[in-house]
């Protein structure tokens, strides 16, 4: 029943950074698992990464280390930090909430998140 909506995407020069959120709203996040995936032109979705309900993070290899997953609770928000962010980044990311990690079953529309170099 909850309903998600991301924010904060627009274009960001590499090596710049970028702060993406997922605020939920008709329920609440503190519950459940957040995933971030992606979605590049002609390449299939990709798992960014997820944060539990107990806030440890998980990440895909192609992003550890460069971003991070944040959650407020206070806020019913989640955040997806991009640090240097480079041009293989661009796609458009949209959030995921489920009870658990393997069952994603709200998800946001998306935001377009554009590199440029």
């Amino acid at each position: 029943q909850v309903q998600l909506v991301e924010s904060g995407g627009g274009v960001v020069q590499a090596g710049g950074s970028l702060r993406l959120s997922c605020e939920a709203s008709g329920g609440t996040l503190s519950n459940l698992a957040i995933g971030w995936f992606r979605q590049a032109p002609g390449k299939a979705r990709q798992w960014v990464g997820t944060i539990r309900t107990d806030g440890t993070t998980v990440y895909t290899n192609a992003v550890k280390g460069r971003f991070t997953i944040a959650r407020d609770n206070a806020k019913n928000t989640v955040y997806l930090e991009m640090i240097s962010p480079k041009t293989e980044d661009t796609a458009v990311y949209r959030c995921a909430g489920g009870r658990s990690e393997s069952d994603f079953d709200s998800w946001g529309q998306g935001t377009q998140v554009t590199v440029s170099s």
